[in-house]
Formats: structure tokens, sequence, C-alpha cells
């Protein structure tokens, strides 16, 4: 499995588990939520919520990627003492096949070039809390490095599906190569 299961892994596995409990903590909001959730999620799960004192203009909308509402449009269900996605029929279609996304690029480690990282449905405001649940990230390895931007980045690759990823991600672009 190689180098897939260090550092960034464990990273990762961070990533989603401060997703989780974000916003819950003592003194992890100073003042009053800029927007609730919506009704019925927690803290730390859907498609996020792009701020509107944001300084990142939200993604544009384009025909030619895959929209962020249907990855987010994903339901949980318990087994054992875990929560798995329960995909609907249209999602479980895009899996295994050629994708395009676009979104904000969370690089996994130090440096201007990347070639493994996250992106988000949604620009990171805070350094320490995720704007949105699992659903609303997409983890990328691409062919070439991918140069880091505060711009939404689109990228074409075989798209997974993950039904029960050990780092808790639902989604994954293999053999990706960034587009304009």
């Amino acid at each position: 499995m190689g180098r897939w299961h260090g550092g960034a892994g464990r990273w990762i596995r961070g990533l989603v588990l401060v997703a989780a409990g974000c916003g819950g903590g003592v003194g992890a909001q100073l003042g009053p939520p800029i927007a609730a959730p919506a009704a019925g999620l927690a803290a730390g799960t859907g498609p996020g919520v792009h701020s509107p004192n944001s300084p990142f203009a939200p993604l544009p909308e384009r025909a030619d990627v895959l929209p962020w509402s249907l990855l987010t449009d994903v339901k949980t269900r318990p087994v054992k003492n875990r929560l798995l996605p329960a995909f609907p029929a249209a999602v479980q279609a895009l899996s295994d096949k050629p994708q395009r996304i676009q979104g904000f690029m969370m690089p996994l480690e130090p440096g201007e070039r990347h070639r493994h990282f996250i992106l988000s449905s949604v620009p990171l405001t805070c350094s320490f809390c995720l704007p949105g649940g699992p659903e609303s990230l997409v983890e990328v390895r691409s062919r070439n490095p991918v140069r880091y931007t505060l711009e939404p980045v689109v990228v074409e690759g075989r798209f997974a599906v993950l039904a029960d990823d050990p780092y808790g991600l639902y989604y994954r672009v293999t053999d990706a190569v960034a587009v304009k």
C-alpha cells in the first residue's frame, strides 16, 4: 500500500475527525453563527456553508463538472459502531468512470505543487475547521503536480465512490489531470 498509509493518510483521518467535531468544542466559536447548518444536520456534516463574509467567491456554475449538490446528497447508516455512507443510485453510477470536478484545493503537505490533495466544495475560512462533512470533500491523486491556488481548481480523472474508506472519505479521483 506504500506511502498512502503514511503521514498524509493520518492527516486525512484527522481532517475528517476535525470536520465531525468542529463547532462543538469550548472556544470553537467566538461569535454567533453566520449560518446555521441545514435542519437535522450535525456540525461537520453536509455540503458545507460558504460564509457571506468569505473573501473568496463561491464556485462558479459549470455544466462540464459534477455538481456538488449531487455529491452531497448522501445519507448515513449505522453499522456496528460506525456511520457509513448510503449513496443514492445516481452517485453510485458515477463510480469507476472518468469525471470532472471543481473545488477549492486543500494541500496535504507543504509545497507549491501537489500530486495528492483534497478538493472542498467551499473554501476554508478557518484553519482549524472544515466547512462541511466528508460528502463535501474529494481526495485527488494527480498524474502531474498541480500548482496550489486559492482559486477554484478543476480536475478530471477516474472517480471512485468509497463505501467504507478507512479514513472516512466518500470520494476519490485518481490519475487526475488539471483542466481549465
